[in-house]
């Protein structure tokens, strides 16, 4: 009998349900796979485990410890859903999770951050993804993070340490696999931009000397929950993983 182990996929994608850019880069790579056929295997990063070393009250802007957090509980779940039901569940549970956070309306968003992970919140994505509600269970099963925190450990040996989510792992034509951080995009791709822009990527990643292209300077993500969705995107100045001027130490730096 075939097991999920057997399994050959195309794209490995490490998943933190909280993470804006992870959820954008997810619908993209959703798009890509309908349009050419590759397959996805969704697998877990959770940056609270990422970040255990750091100080949030003063390393993060306040909402994050809250956020990451909830990251780390739901994917107990997800993990708890993938033990059981195997890794075709963890598509429905990705879109479920996003949809559930970042359509959220703009005038509800503190409402909703707040309730990130709740046992409702959790049984209300389930049943979303069509999953059994009772895996909700699984948000306080600490015995889970051992198994997230190796996958975590594993993006991070493909990549270096000095990167965040999400991290994509593809095959070369030749069979090797690369892994990157990113791309960080602000946006979802029409379409008729995924694949181009799919190809665009993953060349650049496969030139041996590739390293990092970056800029600091982000479009707010174009997302229902932000309120920055139009034709006219707001950007934004980012440094050390969060937005410039969030804490009291950019403050403190640009003051000297």
């Amino acid at each position: 009998m075939r097991t999920d182990d057997d399994i050959a996929y195309d794209i490995e994608f490490f998943w933190d349900p909280v993470c804006p850019f992870a959820w954008i880069t997810s619908r993209w790579v959703e798009e890509v796979a309908a349009k050419t056929g590759m397959t996805v295997d969704w697998r877990f990063i959770s940056l609270r485990l990422l970040n255990k070393e750091k100080n949030y009250a003063t390393e993060f802007p306040p909402a994050y410890e809250h956020g990451h957090t909830a990251g780390l509980r739901f994917l107990r779940v997800a993990a708890a859903v993938r033990s059981e039901l195997g890794r075709d569940a963890m598509a429905s549970l990705v879109k479920a999770y996003g949809e559930s956070y970042w359509d959220a309306a703009h005038e509800d968003r503190h409402e909703v951050h707040a309730a990130l992970s709740s046992k409702a919140h959790a049984r209300a994505v389930l049943a979303a993804a069509g999953v059994d509600e009772r895996f909700a269970d699984a948000l306080d099963d600490l015995s889970r993070d051992a198994e997230l925190n190796a996958e975590t450990e594993l993006a991070l040996e493909r990549t270096g340490r000095d990167v965040g989510t999400p991290i994509i792992t593809f095959n070369r034509p030749d069979g090797t696999a690369l892994s990157f951080f990113g791309p960080v995009i602000s946006r979802i791709p029409s379409p008729d931009e995924a694949v181009p822009l799919w190809n665009a990527v993953t060349a650049l990643a496969a030139f041996p000397g590739f390293a990092e292209m970056k800029r600091s300077l982000r479009e707010v993500p174009q997302l229902r929950i932000t309120g920055a969705l139009g034709d006219e995107p707001t950007f934004e100045d980012w440094t050390g993983g969060h937005r410039r001027g969030h804490l009291e130490s950019d403050q403190a730096d640009a003051d000297s």
